[in-house]
């Protein structure tokens, strides 16, 4: 009887009798590949972020020329409406608002031009006073030098307006040297002596068509600006009107528009501004805004009692050490010593 036996060995596949074969690594290229790509694309990103840095500084100076704009045609849009000139008055608002909708009092100044532009303007009676009998250019060239003498920049610019008149080609180089000098002078006496910004700006600017302004001039008619723009933020925005009014004070503290000086202007708005900042638990800031108008002026009330706070906030006191000292006691005369030999002298006998 045959018997059937089974196979002591294990019986193994022909796979598992392969060798294991190792894992390979990947390629050095490969690795340096993605380090290069890495490094480009961090490239890639920061020009980007420069890109749009300087789109961002381009535009925001580009919205500061365009404010600078919308303010210088404010301002000649209130010296037009002051002259009758509201057509070109309702042009320069439309600008303005077309420019910035929100720019301060430009609705309203144009609502004001649309209502006076269709008032009738009444036919001036002839009036029964004299009035200087010009015979010829000549004439008037002379009474011209005359006003200018007496700083009657007013009247000089009527003479002058007399010889165009007259006569168009008539010493036309000294006519115009005193158009310049007449509307320069005139311009500059409006502003700082009639407080007529407005007006003022507009003689200096015609000044210009005749030559280019002094330092003085310039300066002054910037000023002029400054504190117009400044006063249309006025209890709107106390933050731009401390800004405005603290380069106008700089320059021109008794600049003044018949109202209030630059150097008034800011100790107010520095003080309200110093409320809204203290309100906000800015006390810091607002112990600044309170300490610009302490140096003008008293602050009221309010003022004092929030700037008293923000001091003790900003500047807490602290702990003063306070050393005590004995006195010394009564210092006495520390006793005479005098030298005594120690040792017996020695006394030679006597022979």
């Amino acid at each position: 009887m045959s018997e059937t036996t089974q196979p002591t060995q294990p019986i193994l596949n022909e796979d598992d009798t392969q060798p294991i074969k190792p894992i390979k690594k990947a390629p050095r290229w490969r690795s340096i590949l993605i380090s290069i790509l890495g490094f480009l694309l961090l490239i890639g990103l920061g020009g980007f972020g420069g890109y749009s840095s300087g789109i961002g500084i381009r535009e925001s100076a580009e919205d500061a020329i365009i404010a600078k704009q919308a303010s210088e045609q404010y301002t000649l849009a209130l010296v037009d409406m002051e002259f009758g000139r509201y057509e070109t008055a309702k042009q320069r608002l439309e600008f303005v608002i077309d420019t910035d909708p929100s720019f301060p009092g430009a609705s309203e100044k144009l609502t004001e031009v649309l209502v006076l532009s269709v008032i009738p303007t009444p036919t001036p009676l002839p009036t029964l006073t004299s009035t200087p009998d010009f015979s010829g250019a000549e004439s008037a060239y002379a009474r011209a030098q005359q006003l200018i003498l007496a700083q009657d920049w007013a009247g000089a610019l009527t003479a002058l307006d007399t010889i165009r008149k007259l006569d168009p080609s008539y010493k036309t180089a000294q006519v115009d040297g005193m158009y310049y000098f007449a509307l320069r002078n005139q311009g500059h006496a409006l502003i700082t002596k009639e407080g007529n910004l407005e007006g003022g700006i507009y003689f200096l600017t015609l000044a210009e068509r005749f030559g280019p302004l002094d330092n003085t001039a310039v300066g002054l008619r910037e000023g002029a600006r400054a504190y117009i723009t400044g006063a249309s933020f006025w209890e709107l925005d106390w933050k731009q009107a401390v800004a405005y009014f603290s380069q106008v004070a700089a320059g021109w503290p008794s600049l003044w528009d018949g109202t209030m000086t630059a150097s008034q202007r800011l100790y107010n708005a520095s003080m309200r501004y110093g409320d809204e900042l203290f309100v906000r638990q800015d006390y810091c800031d607002a112990y600044e805004q309170y300490k610009v108008a302490a140096g003008i002026g008293n602050l009221d009330d309010v003022a004092a009692r929030n700037f008293n706070e923000a001091s003790k906030i900003c500047f807490p006191a602290t702990a003063t050490v306070i050393v005590v000292t004995t006195a010394p006691a009564e210092a006495t005369t520390p006793p005479v010593v005098i030298d005594t030999p120690t040792e017996t002298p020695i006394v030679a006998p006597t022979p």
